[in-house]
Parts: C-alpha cells; structure tokens; sequence
C-alpha cells in the first residue's frame, strides 16, 4: 500500500478476503480525507461503488484465482472521490452490457446499473479489464 496526500494506492490478490480488508482500510482513509473536505459525504455509495467494482474485478476478471492481482487506485479532492479498478483479467464487452438493464430481482448484471446510479463518471478501458468512476459530494464552502 502506498499512500500521499489524497492518495490510497494498493495491490491486492483476487480474494474477497482481501476485497474486505480493503474496504476497511477505506473506511479509515476515508475519515482522514472526507474530514474538512466535505459536508455530506454519501458514504453508503462511495462504499458501494468500490466493492462492487472490486468483486467484479474477483469474480468475473480473475475468476477467483488468488495467483491473480487487482490495482486499486483512490484519489480524494475537496469534493470528489476517484475509484480506479484494473484487474489481470481478459476484459469484457462493457459497450454491450451498457443498455442492458438489470431488473431489481437479478442477482447478476446489476453492476454497471450500480456505477450508472451512483457514479457521476463511469470509464472502462477499451479492454474492459480496468474501471475509472467518479463520485462527487457536497463541499464544505456550498452550505
């Protein structure tokens, strides 16, 4: 792990064991950055939308194998939050799934649903290994 000022750079193996310590790391990170930086931070979402670009990166990048490796890149500004996934796997047609709607009932598919809702940017790479999303929150100085 590898920190600087606004910055949580990490490598994790393709575990869901480590998708969790991750978020816990976030978690305390987060109380540094959002602290004088933002009024209303949703954290529900900020929370939301990492883990679920992580446990695809798990499941559907690596496919569960924890001899793969998944990049995590957290950038806080004053009112914004950067989360940038980049997993060792083949990619997918994320063009293809983008009109596809999830119904509320499925159990899979529903995580570009997820960045569309909660996500004010949402960026793959052309391989469609790595996910670039953009949360905005409330500034302190917009009171």
């Amino acid at each position: 792990m590898s920190t600087r000022a606004g910055d949580l750079r990490l490598e994790i193996p393709s575990t869901l064991e480590a998708i969790e310590k991750l978020c816990g790391d976030f978690q305390v990170w987060r109380q540094v950055w959002c602290k004088g930086a933002c009024v209303e931070v949703d954290e529900f979402a900020a929370e939301l939308l990492l883990r679920e670009a992580l446990t695809n990166s798990v499941i559907h990048g690596c496919s569960g194998d924890p001899r793969k490796h998944i990049c995590c890149v957290l950038r806080a500004k004053r009112n914004r939050l950067l989360i940038s996934i980049r997993d060792e796997g083949d990619g997918f047609d994320w063009r293809g799934a983008w009109d596809q709607q999830a119904e509320p009932t499925d159990t899979h598919g529903r995580g570009i649903e997820i960045f569309r809702r909660y996500a004010e940017l949402v960026r793959f790479n052309s391989k469609g290994n790595s996910v670039t999303l953009i949360k905005r929150f409330r500034k302190v100085n917009d009171i």
